[in-house]
């Protein structure tokens, strides 16, 4: 394991050689560590850190460096890898009931978390930081990016699928003057979104997006293709069809993946899907073209997955310091290992988007094309 990781320039220090430590080696507490591993794969690496078993000063420089090396490579043919595989391939990972159990692990801790690592506006995707100094402005004007690309209007409806905590429909019915109906399976964004949202022409139901009904100007998905699975990428696409008026438009918003087996081939997919995202199955550019073959047309593709990094950065910072402020009750209710769990998370991600091997993508889509050509905005 030393050996290998000395091909990312990464060391194994073990603690009575703490002052020879840079942010970024691996601080070794436990020698089962390498056995685990072989065990386990990475997802054996990962709860070792939640167990105390290591540290890191710059866990997102540690992650970055061994993804750069592409040490998961050599735990791509781990038989954990390959079970993971074979479950994704021959069980329907997002189904009704799976999806509402995936929601549950997912986005139904607690509102507290969120609120502590999150902007006003609770948005739990990619910021767009091409102009902005932090999280909350980032997260500002991808919002306004988004409603910028639908080209809303007062008086227009909106469909948000996966709506989360509602900042999309909190943003577009109050700059925008738009009527918004947002769909979630999670009772605590429902309940959230319903709050934030009084008095604003906005809807919410707790709702799989399958069972989502009517006809609307504009169509969002923001970060929910994530959790539809391959099997049903089609199927979701032909549900943003029925409900988009024929000259509306669509955007979907959502982690990429560079190939269209993420599963097979990035062994570290392994350990969020176990801890924080029960199910999820990141798209690749192809499987999404294949959902859209002969529904849209592709009026504008973006990539800003760079952004992903600053974003899962800045997170991790505000949930550090809430963690830190005794007067939040954080440490009280979820205890030390939530709390490395969580941080593995956020830096570990940071990490992968930092070495591009996940992207962030928006799509804007028209049934029968913009006449005279859909003009891109940045």
């Amino acid at each position: 394991m030393e050996r290998l990781l000395q091909t990312a320039d990464i060391r194994v220090i073990r603690d009575h050689e703490r002052s020879l430590a840079r942010p970024w080696d691996l601080l070794l507490h436990n020698e089962k560590l390498a056995s685990r591993v072989k065990r386990e794969g990475l997802v054996g690496l990962g709860d070792a850190y939640v167990d105390g078993w290591w540290d890191c000063d710059a866990f997102d420089d540690f992650f970055y460096r061994a993804f750069r090396a592409d040490l998961p490579a050599q735990l791509r043919n781990h038989p954990r890898v390959w079970l993971d595989y074979l479950n994704y391939k021959f069980r329907d990972l997002q189904n009704r009931s799976r999806a509402r159990a995936n929601v549950d692990v997912g986005y139904d801790l607690g509102n507290d978390i969120f609120e502590a690592m999150l902007d006003p506006y609770m948005q739990y995707t990619c910021g767009y930081w091409k102009a902005a100094t932090s999280l909350n402005q980032a997260q500002l004007d991808k919002l306004d990016l988004i409603c910028r690309k639908l080209e809303l209007k007062p008086g227009m409806t909106m469909l948000d699928l996966g709506c989360g905590w509602g900042g999309l429909a909190r943003f577009a019915a109050e700059r925008y003057g738009v009527k918004v109906t947002g769909v979630t399976l999670s009772p605590k964004q429902l309940a959230y979104a319903k709050e934030k949202c009084q008095g604003l022409d906005t809807e919410f139901l707790l709702l799989d997006y399958r069972d989502a009904k009517g006809t609307f100007d504009r169509v969002t998905s923001i970060g929910m293709f994530e959790h539809v699975g391959a099997r049903h990428h089609a199927s979701a696409m032909k549900l943003v069809d029925s409900c988009l008026a024929d000259d509306g438009l669509a955007l979907i918003h959502f982690i990429g993946s560079r190939d269209s087996f993420p599963n097979r081939t990035h062994s570290e997919v392994s350990w969020v899907n176990k801890h924080i995202f029960p199910g999820i199955i990141l798209p690749s550019i192809k499987q999404i073209g294949a959902a859209i073959d002969n529904l849209f047309v592709l009026e504008d593709l973006q990539n800003f997955g760079a952004y992903y990094d600053m974003t899962l950065m800045a997170w991790a910072d505000n949930f550090k310091r809430a963690w830190a402020d005794a007067s939040t009750g954080l440490q009280a209710r979820y205890g030390d290992r939530f709390y490395r769990m969580w941080m593995h998370y956020l830096y570990s991600c940071a990490g992968a988007f930092r070495n591009r091997d996940y992207q962030l993508f928006q799509l804007v889509l028209s049934k029968n094309g913009v006449p005279g050509g859909y003009a891109s905005i940045r």
